[in-house]
């Protein structure tokens, strides 16, 4: 303990006793993610530059106390806390948050890692631009180039690893360094490109203290839709029906099952139901966005003439057309929908996008075996391959059984991966929450070679996921 005790005041001394947290009291916020997951920090550093990251680092280093990086709490793996041991140091980049600074004319921002996806698209929207990924949660940059983050617009803008021009990084080796990789470049091909490997690291291989990102054009015209269609096998016919229609222009295809509609629905009452009540087995929401040269009211007839033939054989039932947010509330709130409906065993996955609506029919008839206290509420970025498939167990089902509940995720996910090809981490990454999988799951090889790149890059062990799994993870 006295080992520790010297750390602290090591750490104090870097970056003022206002900004290391001990007390319970103040470590408390900091010690759970947004899943609920608590873990139990040494204590809690707040820096406020890079220069005071890499002294951190020095010294946790020197005294071999495992360093874990922290973002905005908002991931769902538990990568980004402490574990239970009491004996890690968590490095909140909170701090880390000067204003963005925006190039319109080279469409980027450089942005400390502590910033918020809120503050990034606020300083972008002065310039008509914005960062393309769409979440319902806020998170800070750091954490989103951990976890390789996605979101609702992918089919069209990509993942952060689409948008990601350069970073700044400290080391975690022997000797910490402050490094750049990478540039404000949109061409840069001068050999390996090196920040790729920091992208979905889950603060493994080092610090991002600072990123430079690539914006796009903020879209002048939008219109949403949710359709119901006549069965969910439906989907995949009008995905490529509109991507052969609009192109780029389709930025979201998103699909929603019934009963995980009902319970958005249900969980708030203020959303407009878009069918009047009548709840169908499957619908999508598809969003159509453009620039100044479309107008919305063409983009909104040229979708209506599209979806007409498909009207006229049954294979959609109705439709809400809408220019605004409003369809999108529907989507945003169906995860706490879920929450509100029961204990829910959660589901990231992928697969390619032909295989999706096979996948729920046969997992479903699987799952009514294996777990039939469960329902099945699945939703996601079909469009993409991206599938939410969480199971709810109601309360009515009695008393949550874990070893039911972890009986049907292995099935999800064995599936998943040894039948279709797919994964069983479609944008949450890989965290303590399921390292179990990817030590099943990912084959040896991979694993062996993650590993060897992990310890070139990061010697120090840092962060709480070791991907060759030759040291324990935390």
């Amino acid at each position: 303990m006295s080992d520790h005790a010297a750390l602290l005041r090591a750490l104090a001394e870097i970056v003022g006793p206002a900004n290391l947290l001990t007390e319970a009291g103040d470590l408390a916020g900091y010690a759970s993610d947004g899943r609920g997951t608590t873990g139990s920090p040494l204590a809690v550093v707040r820096p406020s530059s890079a220069e005071q990251v890499l002294e951190i680092v020095r010294r946790t280093t020197e005294t071999k106390v495992r360093l874990v990086p922290q973002g905005a709490r908002t991931g769902l793996v538990a990568a980004g806390i402490a574990g239970p041991e009491g004996d890690a140091v968590l490095l909140s980049l909170e701090r880390l948050a000067r204003p963005p600074v925006i190039d319109p004319v080279n469409r980027t921002a450089e942005v400390d890692a502590g910033v918020p996806l809120s503050a990034i698209n606020a300083a972008a929207a002065e310039h008509g631009l914005f960062f393309p990924i769409d979440l319902g949660a806020d998170p800070s940059v750091g954490g989103m180039i951990a976890a390789n983050t996605g979101g609702a617009r992918f089919l069209r803008y990509g993942d952060v690893r689409r948008n990601l021009l350069g970073i700044e990084l400290v080391t975690a080796d022997a000797e910490p360094r402050l490094i750049t990789l990478g540039a404000a470049l949109w061409k840069n091909n001068v050999g390996l490109d090196l920040k790729q490997l920091l992208v979905g690291s889950s603060g493994s291989l080092g610090i991002v203290t600072r990123a430079t990102l690539a914006l796009s054009p903020k879209p002048v015209a939008t219109v949403t839709a949710m359709i119901a269609l006549d069965r969910a096998e439906t989907a995949t016919a009008l995905l490529t029906a509109l991507e052969g229609a609009f192109g780029t222009l389709l930025t979201a295809f998103e699909g929603i099952s019934g009963p995980a509609l009902d319970a958005a629905l249900h969980h708030v009452p203020r959303l407009r139901d878009p069918f009047g009540g009548v709840r169908p087995d499957y619908a999508v929401l598809v969003e159509l966005a453009a620039g100044a040269a479309f107008d919305a009211e063409w983009l909104e007839e040229r979708l209506g003439a599209t979806l007409m033939p498909w009207f006229e054989r049954g294979a959609i039932r109705d439709t809400a057309v809408d220019r605004g947010d409003g369809l999108w509330a529907i989507r945003h709130a169906v995860p706490e929908g879920l929450r509100a409906a029961g204990k829910v065993v959660a589901c990231d996955i992928a697969l390619r996008r032909g295989d999706v609506m096979r996948f729920r029919e046969d997992l479903a008839k699987r799952l009514s075996t294996i777990a039939p206290q469960l329902h099945i509420l699945d939703f996601g970025h079909i469009g993409d391959g991206g599938l939410h498939f969480n199971m709810v167990w109601p309360a009515e089902a009695g008393p949550f059984d874990p070893e039911i509940g972890e009986a049907a995720r292995a099935a999800v996910f064995v599936a998943v991966v040894e039948e279709y090809g797919g994964s069983f981490s479609a944008e949450h990454g890989i965290g303590p929450g399921n390292a179990h999988w990817y030590q099943r799951l990912v084959p040896e090889e991979t694993r062996r070679l993650s590993g060897a790149v992990q310890r070139l890059m990061a010697p120090t062990p840092m962060g709480r996921v070791d991907f060759g799994l030759e040291r324990a993870v935390l």
